[in-house]
């Protein structure tokens, strides 16, 4: 049963996208520093993944105070106070405890009371995992205003010997307001699309954790088997995600993809025969920052105006476990 007073209880009949927010740390570095204690170089790092550099968290940056710097920006573009918000869901690899929830110390940085929070564990996937999760609660009744953040700080979970991983990778977060709303119209989140396979979770994984301390607890990658999923599984989400809503690829304005890699990112953009300035990139200043990419390339591209009222916006994710999904949006 809905949980909240009457005039927040009205069954919405979509949630629409209010609220952006992103934090970087202050720290960058360059794939020339790396390559100064690594075997490798800046054109060999770019010519394979499209990253140049990435942020890097500093001492007191965690993935609590991180993702709670985006989610004050995405309160504040949405012209909400945290007194509105019925739920925080936080999608991480990298919480800072094993409990409480990163959302549930994110609450309190807000100064929340009141609502629900938790987290949840879908690798690079897991903001379209919350934007679905999110947008079943508000369908349900059970909220009105939810904070979808992804927040990571993989700098830490990275063998920084390994160069064959620890290029990849970024810290940083991004959040979203999702408000529920009964009125006429066509803007909102028309679907998503959600998959996972546990067969091939060895592929990409991170070997230990508070449960297994007799391993590394370093994140370990099959790079040329991810990249070969990764191209399949994405061009089907984006083809099941139009086929869902009777859309065609010249009906999308924007792709806002998961920034792991640029090849990636490009194999996805040919099948949709969309031209680059379509596509929004992150990758080549973020890295890879998992479950924070897309909110971080949504809160810039709406912010400098790329992303226009109207405008049908296609995220698409791939991650561990391996998970990917899809998610569609009329902005």
């Amino acid at each position: 049963m809905p949980v909240f007073d009457n005039e927040r209880t009205v069954m919405a009949r979509r949630s629409l996208l209010v609220g952006f927010g992103g934090f970087l740390p202050d720290r960058v570095v360059s794939n020339d520093e790396l390559a100064a204690r690594l075997e490798t170089s800046d054109e060999w790092i770019k010519t394979r993944t499209g990253i140049t550099q990435r942020h890097i968290a500093g001492e007191n940056d965690t993935a609590t105070s991180m993702g709670a710097a985006a989610a004050r920006k995405a309160l504040d573009y949405a012209g909400l106070s945290a007194d509105d918000i019925d739920a925080v869901i936080v999608a991480t690899s990298t919480p800072d405890q094993a409990f409480p929830a990163t959302a549930v110390r994110i609450q309190a940085e807000l100064g929340m009371k009141q609502g629900f929070g938790f987290d949840l564990a879908a690798a690079c996937s897991g903001f379209i995992y919350g934007l679905s999760t999110a947008d079943a609660f508000i369908r349900a009744g059970q909220a009105r205003n939810i904070l979808v953040i992804g927040s990571e700080v993989y700098s830490r979970i990275v063998d920084w010997s390994d160069r064959g991983t620890c290029v990849l990778f970024g810290d940083g977060a991004g959040a979203v307001v999702l408000s529920g709303s009964d009125a006429p119209g066509e803007q909102g989140l028309l679907s998503t699309h959600l998959h996972s396979d546990g067969t091939a979770g060895d592929l990409l994984y991170v070997d230990g954790a508070v449960g297994r301390r007799d391993k590394s607890g370093f994140l370990k990658m099959s790079g040329r088997d991810v990249f070969r999923h990764a191209v399949a599984k994405l061009s089907s989400s984006v083809d099941e995600a139009l086929k869902a809503e009777g859309l065609e690829y010249s009906d999308v304005a924007w792709l806002v993809p998961h920034q792991a890699n640029i090849r990636i990112i490009e194999g996805v953009a040919k099948k949709l025969n969309l031209p680059a300035e379509q596509v929004v990139i992150t990758v080549d200043r973020h890295a890879n920052t998992s479950a924070a990419s897309i909110p971080l390339a949504l809160d810039e591209a709406v912010r400098d105006g790329r992303i226009q009222k109207g405008d049908l916006v296609l995220m698409e994710a791939l991650g561990g476990g391996l998970t990917w999904g899809s998610a569609l949006a009329r902005f």
